[in-house]
């Protein structure tokens, strides 16, 4: 974590950005050559595979330590499921152009082609974002280094918090639920409608989503600027994302249709995406000064949980031939991170006090 804190408040939240895309970009497109290389393949592929997830797994606690430096309460929210709302939209045009490309041209050319558009984004990326210069370590603003002190001394004391606690733990159910959710889709889409068409239940849900982020961010900020306090609000959004899209889950524990099965699984990951304007914002309103580390190791935790989730599902999908325990542990692990957050959650900053007394040993 130490090497996390130094490359978001030493480094720049900007600088981070553009290095990780530019990673993932030419690791992308290079994944075919590698297939190639006669010494050792695999090898090779499990390296590239490392570099690709080391890159990413910055991705999103950059943007988080940009937000909480740059972004005025009120308008989080929206920024931030609108970010997560480019996922979705990539998972999409995977799960759409993708398909095609590899129908057409081969499974070379998908890699090809998303790492071109990686490309692209990372040139966005220096050239709006960094304004053509790569921001030096020694050229830091008297803000990146002055909030920097908690964060390289005791930042992780703020996980003796409830709040900060609280955050994690929903953080990690949430990532675990839905991981699980995603990973067994099409399984179960292909075991339950074996005729049904890949596209339809692979393409529908994401388009769904998209939407629905952006109005979950815009409602967030809308309702805190209306005067709603900011911790009410958060739970509220968490509250949907978890406790709400469970019931649709639970639903499909009994036979359903085609059509019904894709409009609630629709619905649900659509609800699901209320998480940018809630747990995600909450790291930039409890710890402003180390939000990208603390998302980060939100990130990570919640990664090793949903890992162990998707395993266990697995053995339960093939122990009993079902997929109620699945939908049932989905949403029992839902239960289990919203009441939590409902508890102990806060939109109140922890790090101030932390601050002051660490700046006078």
């Amino acid at each position: 974590m130490p090497v996390t804190v130094v490359s978001f408040t030493r480094i720049g939240g900007e600088s981070v950005l553009l290095l990780s895309t530019t990673v993932w970009a030419i690791i992308t497109a290079v994944t075919p050559l590698l297939t190639k290389f006669d010494w050792n393949p695999l090898a090779s592929m499990m390296i590239a595979r490392f570099l690709m997830g080391l890159s990413q797994g910055v991705h999103y606690p950059s943007l988080a330590s940009l937000c909480s430096q740059r972004v005025v309460e009120g308008k989080k929210g929206l920024l931030m499921s609108t970010m997560g709302s480019g996922s979705y939209l990539g998972t999409m045009m995977s799960g759409s152009l993708g398909s095609l490309m590899l129908e057409h041209y081969g499974w070379e050319s998908v890699f090809y082609g998303t790492g071109l558009l990686a490309g692209l984004w990372s040139l966005a990326v220096w050239r709006y974002l960094l304004k053509g210069e790569v921001i030096s370590v020694l050229g830091l603003s008297n803000h990146a280094s002055s909030s920097s002190s908690l964060s390289n001394l005791r930042w992780l004391s703020l996980l003796k918090q409830p709040s900060v606690c609280a955050m994690v733990t929903t953080h990690m159910c949430y990532c675990s639920a839905f991981y699980t959710l995603i990973s067994w889709l099409p399984t179960y889409f292909k075991d339950t409608f074996p005729h049904a068409k890949g596209w339809v239940y692979n393409v529908i849900p994401w388009f769904v989503s998209i939407p629905s982020a952006q109005f979950g961010g815009w409602l967030s900020d809308f309702l805190i600027m209306q005067g709603y306090g900011t911790a009410a609000v958060r739970k509220m959004m968490q509250f949907i994302s978890m406790g709400v899209s469970s019931v649709f889950i639970l639903i499909l524990c009994i036979p359903v249709k085609f059509p019904s099965a894709v409009t609630l699984i629709s619905v649900a990951m659509g609800l699901a995406t209320f998480n940018s304007s809630g747990v995600v914002v909450n790291v930039q309103d409890l710890a402003p000064s180390c939000a990208g580390a603390l998302f980060g190791f939100m990130n990570m935790c919640g990664a090793f949980t949903g890992l162990i989730l998707v395993y266990l599902s697995g053995y339960l999908i093939e122990v009993t031939t079902s997929w109620v325990p699945v939908f049932s542990i989905i949403t029992l692990v839902n239960v289990v991170g919203i009441a939590v957050f409902l508890m102990f959650g806060d939109a109140q900053r922890v790090d101030l006090e932390k601050t002051r007394r660490i700046t006078h040993i």
